[in-house]
């Protein structure tokens, strides 16, 4: 009984968390699959909320196929991103092209299939970090920003 009342008078609050899943869908010749956003009209990569019923890679092919017409394969988790600012943790996949059409959706105005150097012209550095970690083998890469830049580890 001590240790309940002890711990229902401490003032405890748990962190508010959001978890986002992505698709680094990398086409065969090196192109991205990239998304201008319909809500800020920003390039980045094809994502959004994890449902709380499905798993990370069921979240990342649905958020894929829902916003770019794309089926994919996940391939494997290349990097954990957190926006500190909004309290946003997300889980980034590379992914393999195995189907479909590119197309817009509610949520995406352009759909396109960029290469690496597109990616940093069009996107900011918070965004283009998560494709372009995904390109290599040292993964997975774990950063953190504030919606605007990187914030340096340590």
């Amino acid at each position: 009984m001590l240790l309940y009342m002890s711990q229902s008078q401490e003032a405890t609050t748990s962190p508010l968390h959001s978890v986002s899943v992505a698709g680094v869908v990398v086409r065969e010749d090196g192109r991205l699959l990239a998304i201008r956003r319909a809500d800020n009209g920003t390039w980045q990569l094809p994502g959004g909320i994890l449902e709380l019923d499905e798993t990370p890679e069921a979240g990342v092919a649905r958020e894929v196929l829902e916003e770019t017409g794309i089926h994919v394969e996940v391939d494997e988790l290349t990097g954990v991103y957190k926006n500190l600012t909004r309290g946003i943790v997300a889980l980034v996949f590379r992914c393999k092209p195995s189907g479909g059409t590119e197309r817009t959706s509610s949520e995406s105005t352009a759909v396109s299939w960029l290469t690496p150097d597109e990616v940093n012209e069009r996107m900011s550095e918070v965004f283009a970090v998560r494709l372009l970690d995904a390109l290599d083998s040292n993964g997975p890469h774990v950063r953190s920003h504030d919606g605007k830049r990187l914030i340096p580890a340590g």
